[in-house]
């Protein structure tokens, strides 16, 4: 079996180092930063959509900016001011043994993402890590999905998606892939449900017992 894990969110929770570089590209720029609980929502969109309604601004030269200060802070402070959900380790190691094929499919940049795998030794289980350029290519996930299949040549009959956010549901919903829903990041079970999950769980221990267990329907349809 083909899993593609999220980062944000799914494997790790970045709440702290996000929202802290948010805030200070924010005061950067002039603007008021919410408290971290009222960001919460940034986590797992594209950031710059982000920027666009926190600025309340489509003016590229003012996201550029908002994105350079965000990346400033984020590539010496930020990418670590971040943990492991609990129960992942475990997880990613029981696949590993059965001999599955996992790869990191985020919208985060892959450079960034690539760092915070390694930090928290999680590379060993993962074939490859897919996430978008700092150009803000492949930013979306139907995107960046097709491009990994491409790659990969992975066949979607074959290939889960797994994510906590609505992104990750239409990405895969999108590419034919089965969806899988995961409730300890930061989407809703409203939200997931409303994207098209084919499945979704409470805790790393549940997606577990569910790959376990899991057969693909034939064919996925978007």
């Amino acid at each position: 079996m083909h899993l593609l894990f999220d980062l944000d969110g799914t494997l790790t929770d970045p709440l702290e180092g996000i929202t802290n570089c948010i805030r200070y590209a924010l005061e950067q720029h002039g603007f008021e930063a919410p408290s971290a609980h009222n960001l919460k929502w940034c986590i797992g969109p594209p950031l710059r959509s982000s920027f666009q309604q926190l600025t309340r601004s489509d003016n590229p030269d003012l996201l550029d900016s908002c994105l350079k200060s965000y990346r400033e802070r984020f590539t010496t402070t930020g990418l670590y001011e971040n943990r492991l959900v609990d129960g992942i380790v475990e997880v990613l190691e029981s696949l590993d043994r059965q001999k599955h094929k996992l790869w990191v499919a985020t919208s985060k940049p892959a450079v960034y993402a690539r760092r915070i795998i390694a930090h928290f030794g999680l590379d060993q289980y993962f074939l490859d890590v897919y996430g978008s350029e700092l150009d803000g290519t492949r930013t979306h996930k139907v995107e960046l999905l097709s491009h990994l299949l491409m790659k990969e040549q992975l066949s979607p009959t074959e290939t889960l998606m797994i994510g906590d956010r609505e992104h990750d549901i239409y990405g895969a919903r999108s590419n034919r892939l089965g969806a899988i829903g995961v409730l300890w990041g930061y989407g809703s079970h409203e939200e997931l449900t409303q994207a098209g999950a084919h499945a979704i769980v409470d805790t790393p221990r549940e997606l577990s017992q569910l790959l376990n267990n899991w057969t693909f329907p034939q064919p996925m349809t978007p």
